[in-house]
């Protein structure tokens, strides 16, 4: 199979190291020559480097696209267009049409089309959902995260864009549904026009019950932040995503009622075990894997799309202070 890895940039060098490992044959595209050392540096063939991703685009059979997310639709299109699959890094676009556009032309032209919600192929995240859904949880009242710490911003788009995206899509992933509605605050420290600091409130109906989920970002508190809070009636977890193995931790805890008070009982407290397991060579794997047997993408596009919304909604709220419905446009 041939690959087209387009982008070198900050984590564009992270799908190179784990494409390079697969049994593909890779082609690299980048703007310029010294773009490109990273791809010399692990041994692939000149003739198989350019600096003119167009050079390459009818000898592929997919593209992966690791550009900045101003780009995505249109190379998206194109390369969907000239009957290619396609992954493209989250988010899909930066705007609900342009997502929805993308969904309808993957569709259209029965292409592969998964967008990088790289949460989703975490086991961690899998254990999650399949508990939500069996039950186990009772009715998930909450779930909380924060995905933040002291690092450099991205140019192409606020934190929410850049690390928010992750959480939303994951929320939506774990409860099989779509919020309702959105509430978000965001702050510009750094005065660069675009949110350096997020709040966002998302409200959920699931066949469970009405949920309240949080998400913040950040560019400023000291550490690495990776965490997710879900609460139930019956259970509660949380997971910390920088943990390689044992990522999740379990607490039957309930409230119960005592007569005219509310009692707080602690319950038994279990480690969960899940395989050890790299997320971007695992959706990186499921990509080539859909290119074989035609399978949907567990991140299709529609579900790029549905975080889109999620976001637009969020940067609509924080300029309105109202809450926002999410809109299927």
């Amino acid at each position: 199979m041939r690959i087209l890895l387009i982008g070198l940039g900050r984590w564009g060098v992270n799908h190179l190291r784990n494409l390079h490992s697969l049994p593909i044959e890779l082609f690299v595209a980048e703007i310029g020559e010294k773009q490109l050392e990273p791809a010399r540096k692990l041994g692939i063939p000149a003739e198989r480097l350019t600096t003119h991703y167009k050079d390459f685009a009818d000898k592929v059979d997919g593209v992966v696209i690791v550009t900045p997310a101003q780009t995505h639709f249109a190379l998206g299109k194109e390369f969907i267009e000239a009957g290619k699959d396609v992954f493209v890094e989250k988010p899909l676009t930066v705007a609900n049409d342009e997502s929805k556009q993308l969904a309808e032309l993957a569709d259209k032209h029965k292409r592969i089309l998964q967008v990088g919600h790289i949460l989703r192929f975490d086991p961690a995240s899998l254990w999650l959902r399949d508990a939500v859904k069996n039950g186990d949880f009772g009715r998930v009242n909450m779930i909380r995260g924060h995905f933040g710490g002291f690092k450099r911003p991205r140019n192409d788009g606020g934190v929410m864009f850049a690390d928010g995206v992750h959480f939303m899509d994951l929320f939506n992933f774990i409860l099989g549904a779509m919020p309702k509605s959105v509430l978000a605050i965001h702050h510009d420290f750094m005065g660069r026009g675009m949110e350096d600091v997020s709040f966002v409130s998302l409200e959920y109906d699931t066949p469970h019950g009405k949920t309240w989920a949080t998400v913040e970002n950040d560019y400023f508190i000291p550490g690495k932040f990776r965490e997710v809070v879900v609460c139930g009636d019956k259970l509660s977890a949380v997971c910390d995503y920088n943990v390689a193995q044992y990522k999740i931790k379990t607490y039957a805890n309930r409230h119960e009622l005592a007569g005219n008070d509310v009692k707080a009982t602690e319950g038994v407290v279990s480690q969960i075990e899940t395989p050890p397991e790299e997320p971007l060579l695992a959706e990186l794997r499921a990509f080539l894997n859909s290119i074989k047997t035609r399978a949907t993408p567990l991140a299709d596009a529609w579900a790029g799309f549905d975080s889109v919304r999620v976001l637009n909604a969020a940067l609509e709220s924080a300029k309105t202070g109202k809450a926002v419905e999410t809109t299927d446009g």
